[in-house]
């Protein structure tokens, strides 16, 4: 009797959607795949005209692709926190990468120990959270391996602690070929690294190693192992992906498939950065996370750079292709929702920017799909494209309808069963923060920025999508600003920098 109500409940959650469960049907699995650093770089999104990214093209095939999808912070630590909390970092205080949400917030229950707490054996690996977080799972597999090749350890000649605490030349020297150039590794200081110029290494080249001993591949072998074993309870496995995150660093076959010489730069406009106030330049020059501009252009290294993040794409995209072939070929091939996602966006020089942490699209946009299981029932549409504005803050009532598991009364964003059904149907405006009250707000065709000191940038993506044109100052748009303002918060919550 219990096992038939327990049903019926997750029928009802799932019917909008077609997802069905029989009576001797169990609730779904989930399979969670997390990507860092990745923008719209991939073939579902055509973002990159060169970009071969034919697995989790498959997968969008599968399922639904949120074309219009945003994070909630373009920073790894306040997207993630958000994801997995379900709240705006102006409401946990969590806006860069310092803070840890489970001992600032040790009473949240997190995403998969929620999960847990309803009868699912939970499991994680690679980077979910930005602080490592084996408590969240009853299986975990977790340690540092963005420095691949993978050996337990940063396998760099210096980390970023290593330059703060030498406080050795903050330069490196990348090889591509007979060629070596100085890089400095974090720009110079500012209002938003006041440390002056440390920071994860800004660099990229080729590995003569097999796929398999790079870190992201280990992370995907882990996981592999689970999903071929049978499961007494339905699961929740979150894989955490680091590339394409500095150092751009992937076996040589990867590089192979994009020469440097015939490698298409993302479309610029010289005189982008014109039409906005100093602070928004600031943003967009000052390298709080990668390289600065002028060097990158001075050393003739845009070419090696964007082909080096196409290579680490489809080097994660492989990673994901085998992910996705095991849980085919396993138990739970039949019963698994698969949700793909990024945490943020990246620019590739785009605004004179390099790296994350702005509130214009590039940084703010990601991909997102969610596949239904193969018993979902004939009513799913597979390969659909919802445009309206949604964002990363959806995942947790998502899951946790699509799931059958009970409601969540304080979480911020809002399920995406009703956009499952119907991709046409409207949906609010999607909010970013990039730092403490600085905030990005987009529509199905507008992008609002208001920065803390009250200046504002406007963008019309119908006839501007690359936010070329800013329209903040002209008064025939005073309505549609005022209209977008009404998506900002009243108040945020402190900076929780510790």
């Amino acid at each position: 009797m219990k096992s038939w109500i327990t049903c019926v409940v997750s029928f009802v959650s799932l019917l909008s959607v077609g997802w069905v469960c029989s009576a001797e049907s169990r609730k779904p699995n989930v399979l969670l795949i997390a990507i860092d650093d990745l923008n719209d770089w991939v073939g579902f999104l055509k973002g990159h005209p060169q970009v071969k990214t034919p697995h989790m093209d498959q997968l969008a095939k599968r399922g639904m692709v949120f074309a219009n999808a945003h994070c909630a912070a373009p920073l790894c630590c306040p997207s993630r926190v958000a994801i997995f909390s379900g709240q705006q970092p102006f409401r946990t205080g969590i806006y860069t990468n310092g803070p840890n949400i489970r001992k600032l917030h040790p009473n949240k229950v997190l995403l998969p120990k929620y999960f847990a707490r309803h009868g699912y054996r939970t499991l994680g690996t690679g980077k979910l959270l930005h602080h490592r977080s084996p408590e969240l799972y009853h299986e975990h597999f977790g340690t540092e391996q963005r420095w691949s090749p993978f050996s337990g350890r940063r396998d760099v000649e210096y980390s970023p602690d290593d330059l703060r605490r030498k406080r050795i030349d903050p330069r490196h020297t990348i090889r591509l070929g007979d060629r070596e150039v100085v890089l400095p590794l974090n720009g110079m200081p500012s209002d938003r690294n006041p440390e002056g110029p440390a920071g994860e290494s800004f660099d990229w080249g080729p590995f003569d190693v097999a796929d398999d001993q790079m870190g992201d591949s280990k992370i995907a072998t882990w996981a592999i192992e689970h999903l071929k074993r049978e499961s007494g309870q339905p699961f929740f496995l979150a894989v955490g992906f680091y590339r394409p995150h500095i150092p751009l660093w992937t076996p040589r076959s990867y590089f192979d498939l994009y020469p440097e010489s015939s490698t298409i730069l993302p479309e610029v406009l010289k005189t982008d950065l014109d039409d906005l106030a100093n602070v928004a330049r600031r943003w967009a020059t000052e390298p709080a996370t990668a390289g600065a501009h002028p060097t990158v252009i001075q050393h003739q290294q845009w070419n090696a750079a964007v082909a080096a993040y196409l290579a680490c794409v489809t080097f994660v995209d492989a990673q994901v292709g085998r992910l996705l072939e095991a849980l085919d070929r396993s138990p739970h091939a039949d019963d698994t929702v698969i949700v793909l996602f990024s945490d943020h966006g990246w620019h590739l020089g785009e605004k004179q920017h390099w790296g994350k942490w702005t509130g214009w699209e590039r940084a703010t946009r990601v991909p997102l799909v969610i596949v239904a299981p193969r018993n979902a029932g004939p009513t799913y549409r597979a390969g659909s494209i919802c445009s309206q504005p949604v964002g990363l803050i959806d995942l947790y009532p998502t899951l946790i309808e699509v799931c059958g598991l009970p409601a969540k009364s304080d979480l911020d964003g809002q399920s995406l069963v009703a956009s499952l059904k119907d991709p046409a149907r409207k949906t609010e405006p999607e909010l970013s923060t990039f730092d403490y009250q600085n905030y990005s707000i987009r529509d199905a065709r507008w992008r609002l920025i208001l920065y803390r000191n009250g200046n504002e940038e406007l963008y019309d993506h119908d006839a501007d999508p690359h936010e070329w044109r800013n329209l903040a100052s002209d008064g025939r748009y005073t309505d549609i600003r005022r209209r977008l303002a009404n998506g900002f918060p009243k108040s945020a919550a402190a900076s929780l920098e510790r």
